[in-house]
């Protein structure tokens, strides 16, 4: 896990309730930061990238996500656009976690949301920002029609985060990375 003094900028704020509304920023991740994510290079990510990534970014829990999307990328370069980005806090400038599509919309104009919030800054706002940013994103893009969160139903914080988006029940699915998982879904526009 990361804390202010590592890998993380010191003047960024320490654990505990947000106070007040919070903004994010996207910063693209690249194939070559993926890359170096990948290899557990955190300073050559950061370098590239011009954000400081936390350490949570080469942890076991997100390292199986960057191969995944590089192999993403390597099937369809059209993906690079939709896929992985950081989350900067709006205008701290520090790394809160990382968001974006599970890759471009499909033929029915549907996209999927993902994102991830570093644990010490969970319960802050951050995910309903970067969901906020990525609808209005799914908004600006014309051949997207349908905006698809996945949640496992034990996972009250990501249920929590859709709620007051108009996400309805879209049935259910089995992931075999995650298990069973509801699906919800929301008009583009």
């Amino acid at each position: 896990m990361t804390s202010p003094t590592s890998g993380q900028d010191p003047a960024a704020p320490v654990p505990g309730p947000a106070p007040g509304p919070v903004a994010v920023r996207f910063v693209p991740l690249t194939r070559p930061v993926l890359v170096a994510l990948r290899d557990g290079d955190l300073t050559a990510a950061s370098t590239l990238a011009g954000v400081e990534f936390p350490d949570y970014f080469i942890g076991n829990s997100e390292l199986w996500l960057w191969q995944l999307r590089l192999s993403d990328i390597a099937a369809n370069p059209e993906a690079a656009r939709w896929i992985a980005r950081a989350a900067v806090d709006e205008p701290g400038g520090f790394v809160v976690g990382h968001a974006g599509f599970h890759g471009p919309p499909n033929d029915d104009g549907m996209v999927e949301v993902g994102y991830t919030v570093v644990p010490e800054y969970r319960r802050r706002g951050y995910a309903r920002a970067m969901l906020t940013a990525l609808l209005r994103r799914a908004a600006d893009e014309p051949q997207v029609r349908v905006v698809r969160a996945s949640i496992s139903p034990d996972n009250a914080a990501s249920l929590a985060t859709i709620a007051g988006f108009g996400f309805e029940p879209a049935g259910e699915q089995w992931d075999e990375e995650d298990g069973r998982e509801l699906l919800f879904e929301v008009p583009a526009r």
